[in-house]
């Protein structure tokens, strides 16, 4: 009787581990399902933070330098303000993480050559040092935006 006692207790920790396994399975199932929710939504480009950010400051770059007349400069701050949320895009479309991040470090690139040219724009009279300021920081967050979605695409996390 004692044997059959301790049978039965060992019966009953196995069915209950067996029901924690299952629970566990079924946590990381739902959990492995909303991160894959969530990839689907940041490979919407429109949805990404980065993104829109990018595209205010192209717009803000456009107004700023409506009426400038060295075209030279004006050209290729405009052009390396729209590669960076292009690249983003393209990027987010591209179909993998690998591919992604690619992108993502040329527009990563592009933030910096934005930020670059904006130190010669109150220098040079295109805009006041309060618009420079404030253009460059808008920049250093997209970048540092930028580095966190890169991370996470390197991550196992998702």
């Amino acid at each position: 009787s004692r044997k059959s006692k301790v049978k039965s207790r060992k019966s009953k920790v196995e069915s209950q581990k067996s029901k924690v396994e299952s629970q566990k399975s079924k946590v990381k199932s739902r959990k492995s399902k909303v991160e894959s929710q969530k990839l689907e939504v940041m490979r919407e480009f429109e949805s990404l933070n980065v993104w829109k950010e990018a595209k205010a400051v192209t717009l803000d770059i456009y107004e700023i330098f409506k009426d400038c007349r060295d075209y030279g400069f004006k050209d290729q701050i405009q052009r390396a303000s729209v590669s960076i949320m292009n690249n983003i895009a393209e990027g987010s479309e591209s179909g993998s993480d690998a591919k992604f991040i690619n992108f993502l470090n040329i527009a990563k690139g592009s933030c910096g050559e934005v930020r670059s040219m904006l130190y010669l724009c109150s220098t040079l009279g295109f805009c006041t040092p309060e618009t420079e300021a404030t253009l460059q920081a808008r920049c250093k967050k997209i970048s540092g935006g930028i580095t966190r979605l890169i991370e996470y695409l390197s991550s196992n996390r998702h």
